[in-house]
């Protein structure tokens, strides 16, 4: 009876970890824009194309839950690619800078 409870908790507990690393990398690429660095263009148009891609994945990762018969597991393996995805940019900013 508390595997429900449990897993909303969870998914919520990731779902606020997702918001706290987005707004560090938001961070991280106002920073480079604010320095004006070289690559700060291009790291704008690298972001609209990530999201456009993830949002697909993310298509994919729905898609292939339902045909699999595994529909309640789609927000988590939802939120998981995009915490990837984030976590990801975070890593590649921190390193430039």
């Amino acid at each position: 009876m508390n595997a429900p409870w449990n897993s909303w908790l969870d998914l919520s507990a990731d779902a606020a970890r997702l918001g706290h690393e987005s707004s560090d990398v938001i961070g991280l690429r106002l920073a480079m824009a604010g320095r004006g660095r070289a690559g700060a263009l291009a790291e704008f148009s690298r972001m609209i194309s990530e999201k456009a891609l993830t949002a697909l994945d993310a298509h994919i990762i729905v898609a292939g839950s339902l045909l699999a018969g595994e529909a309640h597991l789609v927000p988590a393996r939802t939120l998981a690619l995009y915490r990837r995805r984030v976590q990801a940019n975070r890593t590649r900013l921190s390193d430039t800078c």
